[in-house]
């Protein structure tokens, strides 16, 4: 390729005089295709290729602010007649655009479902991992390989894809104990859907938490806690205080509140002790006392005698 090639290649083209003249060629055709009183003034041309010119309107439909209406033109070499080749609405630096449009699965939040919805997930969702169904696949003749191909098309017919539920195990198999276990399923969570569930929960109910930074003590030494199974139980359990701010909800074991059941324990009142009787017997108390009971003098002293006399 010559150099002359290359500069005629990356040069700049000159706008065509008589494309940039036909003004309103261009703007009887945005008028067409907009309406009449929405193609405001004449705000700029850009040359876009020899002998084709763009010419560009203000929008004034409301609504559409700083866009502008695109009109582009063209003359054929040695040709006096300029033609028309498409009218577009483009925004502009300053106009006013859509936000970018998010897909479902990010814009979704927790929360956000109800009674009826649907949430699918992903063949190759990361926080799911093959689980173990104990089922080989059917023969080509069975029954039951005819019936797949029912399912089969009623996932094409209804656009879903559905997963079979596993039939009934014989006690002792290795399908029974994995069923027990609760991993009989066509997918179960992987480490990562479990470490993001995790953090879910220590970020709600956890030990950063306000509540938990005031709590008396941790849920790990109260009664209202009830442990998770699986792995998830070394660090999880659900609270079962319905006074409590996470009644119902999973929380971390270092979380903790006000509702500790060793927090504030009301002390029993206490009972009276039992009368203790030391004697089975009733005792007399006289009014005066004998006279061989040593509290009476034998002989009265003088001060008794005058007391008689007198």
């Amino acid at each position: 390729m010559s150099a002359a090639t290359t500069r005629s290649r990356t040069r700049t083209p000159v706008p065509d005089r008589l494309c940039v003249e036909a003004v309103d060629l261009a703007r009887a055709a945005a008028e067409e295709a907009a309406a009449s009183g929405v193609v405001g003034e004449h705000v700029g041309v850009v040359a876009e290729g020899d002998r084709v010119v763009t010419h560009f309107f203000e929008c004034e439909e409301p609504g559409y602010r700083g866009w502008r209406w695109a009109v582009t033109v063209a003359r054929a070499s040695r040709a006096k007649n300029v033609t028309l080749d498409e009218t577009v609405l483009l925004p502009g630096s300053d106009a006013l655009l859509a936000p970018e449009w998010v897909p479902w699965s990010e814009r979704l939040r927790p929360g956000d479902m109800g009674p009826g919805d649907l949430l699918p997930t992903e063949a190759d969702d990361i926080r799911l991992e093959p689980g173990y169904t104990g089922e080989d696949e059917p023969a080509p003749n069975s029954v039951a390989s005819e019936v797949s191909h029912e399912m089969a098309d009623l996932v094409d017919a209804e656009d879903a894809e559905l997963t079979s539920r596993p039939g009934t195990t014989d006690r002792g198999s290795i399908a029974a104990v994995a069923e027990e276990l609760g991993m009989r399923r066509a997918r179960v969570l992987s480490r990562y859907g479990l470490h993001a569930a995790a953090d879910r929960w220590d970020e709600a109910f956890g030990a950063k938490t306000p509540m938990a930074q005031a709590a008396p003590a941790s849920c790990v030494t109260c009664a209202f806690l009830v442990p998770l199974a699986g792995s998830l139980r070394q660090a999880f359990g659900v609270c079962a205080n319905e006074f409590g701010p996470a009644d119902g909800h999973v929380v971390s074991l270092s979380y903790g509140c006000g509702g500790h059941s060793e927090a504030a324990v009301m002390p029993k009142p206490p009972k009276p002790a039992p009368h203790a009787l030391d004697t089975m017997q009733v005792d007399e108390y006289p009014l005066r006392p004998a006279r061989d009971s040593g509290s009476v003098p034998a002989e009265p002293d003088d001060s008794t005698e005058d007391l008689g006399h007198s």
